[in-house]
């Protein structure tokens, strides 16, 4: 991804901390969704990291279900790595005093550049991130490297049909994009195999929240910091006239007197296999020479 992209994305998230959580309603549903996808899987994981972790959500549910686990949490927005840690920190003092859990450790870092060795972690958790770092295969081949051996990778992220609504009404405003575009299922499912995952599972479902009307949608976009960060945005504000043709285009969507956004979310999990692959995807094949000694005749 481009480096001004990401310092607008960084950015974005800084200014949305504070008050994030208010209005991350339908995130933290995910990460509640992701979390059922561990039912029935037999690990028992060290080390997991939850890349993306925002103001920690993800953090609590991880230890809730692994309470043996030690947890790293990492964030590109160092204000969203503060909230994780102030809501650990959060609650009666008689129960920090007393308990024997090992808090999270926390890192403001880039989920496509991990400081993390190699093969490090038991289990990778990612909720509702990969839609912001552009195209996937940085990140997974990432995952891939610092997973141990059959390490898990386990995420969420937002497919194409996600705010459709939005980008239906939008598409004949100026020219610009006003909806970031999101990569489809069967496309994450070859990059995790390209990348050296094993056995992977793609899941899609649509949620769908419903608004009286549309500056509502637009304030929960911008409380969580999801405001559209393109290379093709528009670089001012629209004018009234655009703002109204926008409300009037997002009308036709209005079911039962209210109006709906739609989220595809894409569930996905695989498993870091054997080690045996390069960063560029070619397999190493070792070979077994064995050496005889010539006998006398």
């Amino acid at each position: 991804m481009h480096e001004a992209l990401k310092r607008a994305i960084r950015r974005s998230f800084e200014a949305a901390a504070g008050r994030y959580d208010e209005s991350a309603f339908l995130q933290q549903e995910v990460a509640r969704r992701l979390d059922d996808h561990l039912e029935g899987m037999m690990i028992d994981p060290g080390l997991i990291l939850d890349a993306g972790c925002g103001t920690g959500f993800g953090l609590s549910l991880l230890k809730a279900r692994f309470p043996r686990a030690r947890l790293l949490g990492l964030d590109l927005a160092h204000a969203m790595a503060s909230q994780a840690q102030a809501r650990q920190a959060s609650g009666p003092g008689w129960r920090r005093l007393f308990s024997r859990e090992v808090p999270a450790r926390l890192l403001c870092a880039d989920m496509e550049r991990l400081p993390l060795r190699k093969d490090s972690l038991d289990m990778l958790w990612s909720s509702l991130v990969l839609q912001w770092v552009g195209e996937p295969d940085t990140a997974f081949r990432e995952a891939h490297r610092v997973l141990k051996p059959e390490g898990l990778f386990l995420f969420a992220t937002f497919g194409p049909d996600t705010l459709m609504e939005l980008r239906a009404a939008s598409a004949d405003l100026d020219g610009h994009q006003h909806v970031n575009r999101f990569i489809d299922m069967h496309d994450l499912g070859d990059a995790l195999v390209h990348a050296g995952f094993s056995n992977p599972v793609m899941e899609m479902e649509r949620l769908t929240l419903t608004y009286e009307a549309l500056p509502g949608l637009l304030r929960d976009l911008k409380a969580i910091g999801a405001h559209t960060v393109l290379e093709n945005r528009r670089a001012g504000l629209m004018g009234k006239a655009e703002w109204k043709r926008l409300a009037d285009n997002y009308e036709r969507f209005r079911r039962d007197g209210r109006l709906p956004a739609t989220y595809e979310v894409v569930y996905g999990h695989a498993w870091a296999g054997r080690k045996d692959r390069l960063e560029d995807g070619r397999q190493v094949i070792q070979f077994k020479i064995e050496q005889r000694k010539a006998g006398k005749r």
